[in-house]
């Protein structure tokens, strides 16, 4: 599935080189600890449009480790002008925080969205599957991105445009932290009427994840459709099934 959100015009930076970029490390207290930075904003957008000029796209993913569901990816360019508020890496806000931001983002920014169907995943492996959505999302956008940054220390082949990837970028750059809560949020979304759809595996409190609880109904109920089996808990289990 690809869906594409346009936003009003932005005058977002751009481009970039393959190879991940590592944060800069935060000092401890007494050896300069930065203290004006506790959250991610545009320094890599700004070094990347002073380069190339343009707009710049963030991609993030969410459910590489599931073992059931789809990889998530998503792009997002954001407006300098009229950033969403509270922009942050997915993972440090709380669910009220992140579905709020998300329809902000929505509003705000060029959107687009790609899943990768467990399918997919088994049939290509999780990373090759990851890096087609990512290449997918990128040519999904409304806009052409001139680069992009990419959460983590993989750059596909075959993009649209330069990118580089960002190593914890969902905590360092503003685009990648929305691309992180669009792709958590959806992500998260989906499993919710996944539950609905195949009751008794409880996919709307872990999203997939392999838990106790997964485990124990994953015994009892067997692997439904949406289920990885490539992954090797699954895999395992179809192996001994009778």
């Amino acid at each position: 599935m690809v869906k594409a959100i346009r936003a009003p015009k932005s005058n977002t930076p751009e481009a970039a080189t393959s190879g991940a970029v590592k944060p800069r490390k935060r000092a401890g207290k007494g050896v300069g600890a930065d203290k004006t930075r506790p959250g991610p904003d545009l320094t890599h957008e700004k070094r990347l449009a002073e380069l190339h000029g343009g707009l710049v796209a963030g991609v993030d993913e969410a459910g590489r480790g599931p073992w059931a569901g789809p990889v998530v990816v998503s792009a997002v360019i954001v407006n300098p002008k009229d950033l969403p508020q509270g922009l942050n890496d997915s993972k440090k806000l709380s669910e009220a925080r992140r579905e709020a931001i998300y329809a902000d983002i929505l509003t705000k920014c060029h959107v687009s969205i790609v899943f990768a169907s467990p399918e997919r995943i088994d049939a290509m492996n999780i990373r090759a599957a990851t890096l087609w959505a990512m290449r997918q999302t990128l040519s999904a956008l409304p806009e052409r991105p001139s680069a992009a940054l990419i959460d983590g220390r993989d750059v596909p082949a075959g993009l649209i445009c330069p990118a580089e990837a960002l190593i914890k970028g969902d905590a360092l750059s503003m685009s990648v932290a929305a691309a992180s809560i669009v792709a958590k949020v959806t992500r998260d979304r989906m499993m919710v009427l996944l539950d609905r759809e195949c009751p008794g595996y409880g996919f709307a409190a872990h999203k997939g994840y392999g838990t106790a609880k997964h485990q124990a109904a994953l015994t009892e109920l067997g692997p439904t459709l949406h289920h990885r089996r490539s992954f090797a808990p699954i895999r395992a289990l179809l192996e001994t099934a009778p």
